[in-house]
């Protein structure tokens, strides 16, 4: 799950690069949906101290008033031991920053260079990666932190224009907030408290931290606050004991202040039995599993996003592209040549040469099974179920040996459920053909040069993918249906016999509807359903492979071919185009599409092991 943290990341790059310069109207829905941790606080209520706890590092700037100007966007990716710390800034992104100081100098330089040098603040964020053998995969949103009054050099509309900064982070359902409070000021003043509930109101989404345990006077404490009395949330307050001006003036290194924080709440009396869940380490941790937790509970709504943006990305591929000087034959050529190409590698994944095609026998050999292993006929065999399938097939005159109607009722009613897993089975192997289209035009490097027709040759593949799709789930349905039409004679044929052996003829009509009676039935319908079951788990794969794999190999882009000779000559030329402004622009966007891709296919994958 930690590589799915670092894939929201990677997606969450992407969003603000793509983003910032406003070329894909889908995207910033798509940040939007993306889990993500805010921290929020008043001023000089420790954030800053929190979030260098976290990181083990000195990075953030410091100062008395408003220090935090800008939304600092900050995403930690836990690196090997003994590798190299470093930081990464996306306006920067080719630079590496090994010097923390350095980072903490670039940005308030950047905050100055969007606000200039006043107390402004601004809601464009700052984006900062942090690789390190010592933190969490995570991601935290520093905001400004809230305040009362304005001071000298700021409009007076300074404090709503903050609120309604944190709260336009804050309202989003899928934001964990993290309220950063005081310890020695009352609970009740709180400004993170006061904003989280307004827009958590049940807490469910909120994690308090007290801050300043250590400076509270002495003969008071903050175990009613840790253990939730003075103010519950869903999940228990995290006390942290940050570095003392002293110690950051004397500069002392976090693995000493995150020892002594230990030791804090260890040796201190009040605090030792909460001292297992105390800490900045333990709020990390903690952190980070609920934002795997909650990315794990979005999968499908960012799967769905992921694919609306792909679908902008293509059709903005497609709208791309100019006329070039060339005959119309040797256009034509080109074009069909190309094709070919591709073709002949979607043709070596499918077949071994290149990888990606024993995914499908996974789907036959794995999922498919494990599908059908996990349907569950108690609705359809219950004992209730069971009785008034009977009762009714009998009709007005009972049956006089065995219930047959009743049990094709029963069977049929039962084997319908197999539709899904055959469907499912269908539609994974349509995505795994998919993927590798995706994989054979990206690797087909005349379809880069050619955006445009990169872009007809996907879509055409994709249509002929669709359609084979709809006959194999055709076929597919069509043999549970045949199985649901016409049952096993010989399955009917020893009922009867069954009745010499174990049965007993004298009971009167009555006795056949006690439940030893119907659990027989129920016993005997389940038989006939795994039977059945396990001759269309052999069945299916060979229905979708004659349908889907073999069409596939054999006339991926056949009605393509069919269509290219019909093309205007203008429209021929439009799939050949190389304009230089346009390559400049299909490179960026490209680059792009195949990270969303990459992350579609990752996602793919978390979901289906689910």
């Amino acid at each position: 799950m930690d590589n799915l943290i670092s894939l929201v990341n990677k997606i969450q790059r992407a969003c603000t690069a793509l983003g910032d310069h406003g070329e894909a109207s889908a995207l910033p829905t798509l940040w939007d949906s993306l889990p993500a941790i805010a921290v929020v606080g008043g001023q000089s209520s420790g954030k800053s101290s929190v979030l260098e706890s976290v990181v083990g590092k000195d990075f953030l700037p410091r100062g008395s008033g408003i220090v935090t100007r800008r939304p600092l966007v900050l995403q930690l990716h836990k690196i090997e031991e003994g590798a190299r710390e470093y930081a990464e800034f996306l306006h920067l992104p080719r630079k590496r920053f090994t010097d923390f100081a350095a980072v903490r100098k670039e940005i308030q330089d950047e905050t100055d260079r969007e606000t200039g040098r006043t107390k402004q603040i601004s809601s464009v964020p700052i984006h900062l990666s942090i690789y390190s053998p010592n933190v969490v995969n995570l991601t935290l949103i520093d905001l400004p932190g809230l305040t009362k009054v304005a001071v000298e050099g700021q409009p007076d509309s300074i404090v709503q224009d903050i609120e309604n900064m944190v709260r336009s982070y804050i309202e989003k359902p899928n934001c964990i907030i993290l309220a950063i409070t005081p310890a020695n000021q009352d609970l009740a003043t709180s400004d993170a408290i006061k904003i989280s509930r307004e827009v958590d109101p049940t807490g469910e989404r909120t994690f308090g931290v007290l801050t300043k345990i250590d400076l509270m006077d002495k003969g008071t404490d903050a175990v009613d606050m840790l253990e939730g009395r003075a103010y519950r949330l869903k999940y228990p307050w995290v006390g942290v004991v940050n570095r003392s001006q002293a110690d950051i003036n004397k500069n002392v290194d976090m693995i000493a202040a995150r020892r002594r924080e230990r030791e804090y709440f260890s040796n201190t009396p009040e605090y030792k039995h909460l001292a297992h869940r105390m800490g900045s380490e333990h709020l990390a941790k903690m952190l980070s599993k609920q934002l795997e937790a909650v990315i794990k509970s979005k999968i499908p709504g960012i799967q769905s996003l992921i694919s609306k943006t792909i679908a902008e990305l293509e059709a903005e591929l497609s709208r791309l592209g100019k006329p070039i000087a060339a005959d119309e034959g040797g256009k034509l050529y080109s074009i069909m040549e190309i094709c070919r190409s591709f073709d002949q590698i979607f043709k070596e994944h499918l077949d071994g040469v290149r990888p990606g095609g024993d995914k499908i026998y996974n789907v036959f050999d794995n999922q498919l099974p494990a599908a059908l292993k996990r349907l569950q006929f108690d609705k359809q065999l219950s004992m209730e179920n069971i009785r008034k399938r009977i009762t009714e097939a009998d009709g007005y005159q009972p049956h006089l040996i065995a219930p047959e109607q009743g049990y094709r009722h029963l069977i049929e009613s039962s084997l319908t459920t197999v539709r899904g897993p055959a469907e499912a089975a269908v539609d994974a192997v349509h995505s795994l053909l998919k993927d590798l289209v995706h994989k054979a035009i990206s690797e087909t490097l005349d379809l880069k040069q050619y955006p445009g027709l990169r872009v007809e040759v996907g879509n055409a593949a994709i249509d002929s993918l669709e359609k084979m799709r709809e006959e194999s789930k055709k076929a597919a349905l069509q043999l549970v249906d045949m199985e649901c039409g016409y049952l096993t004679v010989d399955f009917f044929r020893k009922i009867p016999q069954d009745v010499d052996k174990g049965g007993n003829p004298t009971h009167s009509i009555f006795d056949r509807y006690n439940d030893s009676y119907l659990r027989r039935i129920g016993t005997n319908v389940l038989s006939y359903v795994n039977m059945v079951c396990a001759s269309l788990r052999h069945s299916i794969p060979k229905s979708i492979v004659y349908c889907q794999v073999r069409e596939a190999k054999r006339g991926l882009l056949d009605h393509f071919f069919t269509e290219l000779g019909k093309i205007e000559p203008k429209r021929l030329s439009s799939l050949l185009n190389e304009d230089p402004a346009i390559m400049e622009r299909r490179s960026a966007l490209a680059k792009r599409l195949e990270l969303y891709r990459s992350a579609q296919a990752e996602i793919d994958a978390v979901a289906w092991s689910k």
